[in-house]
């Protein structure tokens, strides 16, 4: 080994040196990689960190709200564009279902589309491009207006599928960049973190509402209930649901420039780019909070023709698990919170003298539903319904919500990473799509025309038999979920030995073969060394891993 190998980089700055000097003594590309990613998986818990949560956070914020803000604006179009002799104000069922529907729609195109292109041209070349198309589509929403060559159902369709193909563009890439950078100590929470902005997105949404309500009073006072609200009443709520849409680009505008900027993940340039050097430097400039890493070029070409044909390959994963929790859970997930207005109505929280009374009591009931792990006994006195409602909303979140978002961007690998989520979630969207399809029909048959409140949803009953159905199929799918805690991405990719990734099949293997075994382990995906890059050698080894090569 040469002196020069182990010197620092000009000028002793300890600080912050480059890959080459730190590594270029080990000549397996494959166990320099392992050295560089170990970094990032043993890192301290610092601002970069804080960094990406909040610039995927943001994101997963608007889309949370762009999603969930149809709720409470569907009733305010039937005022507006449906306040005829024939709807009373209110939206046709088909029009409200396909109006919901056409977001889930677009999210599948999206979640496909989008974790594929991650996965072919990289993560930072894709990221913030989904933004601009949701911040494109939400604005157009807010400009939407009625006329005889097409219907407002129709314009709005349009416009939020094509705000679903960004919203699905979101799911797969601030779940895999924030797996990619974390460490594996904070992997979880920084996932979860993310994921938490989704319910921060829904409660805007319903204080938005109660706000524009709130502005708007004496307007809608002026009318008894629906029917009546006309003239004054009629244009103040076309505001209301412009200016509740249009919010929804707000957030989005904020987040734009940090996506745009946003560094490709050394994971990416390791095993996809198979560019050593650049993916090096890259760990180091992360490490201290810059951008990206500046090898020297010619260093970095000549080491990438040299390196990247003994960089293995991975085979892509079978996630049926993950795939088939999330279709169960979005099926009730989304066949609830898309309709958490029709539900109010059916359990007898809305109503009221006049139209502000109404748009008021729907709004504080969504922000119940939303708070639902720290509501006031008093909002729920009398309604023993909505306690347990809320009590289902809160073990949404508190459980498969959270763990089918992090389990698909942790359990792949880094080449197969976004497309194994994007299809996850997908699969999810389309449980939404089928919930939603099946919800306004089966609702309300046996309904009497022109029916209110509970008299409107005489199936609500049978629904949510059909919802809890789907629920106790997505618990046996648990068994087969991995567990990723405390695992680096690579041990839960099954390129270290000594871990079993599979929940079900880590149990059965034990009864055979012991769980010193992995299937399908590659020695070479992890270099010469097969050492376990512990915490006490973690400084240490990348000096005395030339004694090891």
């Amino acid at each position: 080994m040469s002196s020069a190998a182990m010197n620092k980089t000009d000028g002793g700055n300890n600080a912050f040196h480059t890959f080459n000097n730190d590594f270029a003594h080990i000549q397996d590309p494959n166990e320099r990689r392992r050295l560089a990613l170990a970094e990032i998986d043993k890192a301290p818990f610092g601002w970069y960190h804080v960094r990406a949560c909040v610039v995927a956070g943001i994101g997963f914020f608007t889309d949370s709200y762009d999603i969930f803000a149809i709720n409470l604006v569907t009733s305010m179009l039937g005022i507006v564009y449906f306040n005829d002799k024939k709807s009373h104000g209110t939206i046709p069922p088909s029009s409200d279902t396909a109006i919901k529907v056409s977001t889930s729609g677009g999210t599948v195109i999206g979640q496909l589309g989008f974790g594929y292109l991650a996965d072919v041209v990289g993560r930072k070349r894709m990221y913030g491009l989904e933004l601009i198309i949701i911040i494109f589509a939400t604005l157009a929403q807010a400009l939407n207006s009625n006329s005889r060559a097409i219907s407002i159902t129709g314009l709005i369709i349009f416009w939020r599928v094509l705000m679903g193909i960004g919203i699905g563009g979101d799911y797969p890439l601030s779940s895999v960049i924030t797996s990619e950078f974390a460490t594996t100590k904070w992997r979880g929470a920084m996932m979860n973190a993310v994921l938490a902005m989704q319910g921060i997105g829904q409660l805007t949404a319903a204080i938005l509402a109660l706000i524009v309500t709130t502005g708007f009073k004496g307007s809608l006072e002026s009318a008894a209930n629906t029917r009546a609200c006309t003239g004054v009443c009629q244009l103040a709520v076309d505001k209301m649901w412009r200016i509740i849409i249009g919010f929804g680009a707000v957030p989005g505008c904020i987040a734009l420039y940090y996506r745009l900027t946003i560094p490709e993940t050394p994971r990416y340039t390791f095993d996809v780019a198979r560019d050593v050097e650049e993916a090096g430097t890259d760990v180091k400039a992360y490490m201290n909070g810059k951008a990206e890493g500046h090898p020297d070029e010619i260093a970095r070409v000549t080491a990438m023709a040299q390196t990247a044909p003994a960089l293995e390959i991975p085979k892509p994963p079978s996630r049926t698990s993950a795939t088939s929790s999330w279709f169960f859970l979005d099926v009730a997930f989304y066949g609830l919170g898309l309709n958490n207005s029709i539900i109010l109505a059916a359990i007898g929280w809305t109503g009221g003298a006049t139209q502000y009374e109404i748009f008021r009591k729907n709004a504080i009931g969504n922000l119940i539903l939303v708070c639902a792990g720290a509501i006031p006994g008093y909002w729920l006195s009398g309604h023993a319904l909505l306690a347990l409602y809320v009590l289902a909303q809160f073990f949404f979140n508190f459980g498969p919500n959270s763990t089918t978002f992090i389990v698909p961007g942790e359990c792949c690998p880094t080449r197969y990473r976004a497309t194994s989520h994007g299809f996850s979630a997908a699969s999810g969207k389309v449980g939404a799509i089928i919930a939603q399809v099946v919800f306004g029909p089966l609702r309300t048959r046996g309904a009497l025309p022109n029916a209110k409140g509970r008299d409107a949803s005489p199936w609500l009953n049978h629904i949510m038999y059909i919802f809890a159905l789907f629920m106790l199929c997505g618990l046996f799918t648990s068994f087969l979920i991995p567990e990723t805690k405390r695992k680096t991405l690579e041990e839960l990719a099954g390129e270290v030995p000594g871990y079993v990734p599979f929940g079900l099949v880590r149990t059965l293997g034990a009864l055979t073969n012991g769980f010193d075994r992995t299937p399908n382990f590659d020695p070479a995906l992890i270099g010469g060394a097969h050492r376990a890059y512990s915490e006490e050698d973690s400084q240490g080894e990348k000096h005395r891993g030339v004694d090891s090569v």
